[in-house]
């Protein structure tokens, strides 16, 4: 299994920013067309992004400085629901906040794919949390 990590500072306090991971406006705001989140410890975390249902639980909540989220696609023989973990850790910096992503577990054939989405949704992140318009957002998977 391998991991994939990138960090994005946010011009905006660690308290905004965690809203951007546990509200389903926050999260729609950024990544996603439609979210169901229930940001408690076992709680649901569903999200579909680009027309896939992306499906998990809440793992660990940590009020304003960590989130951890099982990660995976219902149906999916590489990466089923939940197999991979996304943990996002706000540090308070001069100016905002900084967001570490470590997203592990991830099979080898799945870490280009997830890098390509987070370069694409983490800059989104950052726009939003800073209480930006994102605009549209037309990104699609890579090809296999």
């Amino acid at each position: 299994m391998a991991e994939f990590r990138d960090s994005i500072d946010i011009a905006a306090p660690p308290e905004t920013v965690f809203e951007y991971l546990t509200s389903n406006d926050g999260m729609t705001a950024w990544m996603g067309q439609y979210a169901d989140l229930d940001p408690t410890p076992g709680g649901r975390f569903a999200v579909n992004i680009a027309g896939h249902p992306v499906r998990g639980r809440y793992l660990h909540v940590e009020p304003p400085s960590r989130v951890v989220v099982s990660w995976g696609f219902p149906g999916s023989a590489d990466l089923p629901e939940g197999a991979s973990t996304v943990e996002f850790r706000l540090t308070r910096i001069g100016g905002g906040t900084r967001v570490d992503l470590c997203h592990s577990d991830l099979p080898d054939t799945e870490v280009r794919g997830h890098a390509d989405g987070w370069a694409n949704f983490l800059p989104r992140l950052a726009i939003a949390g800073a209480g930006g318009d994102t605009g549209p957002d037309d990104w699609q998977p890579l090809p296999d």
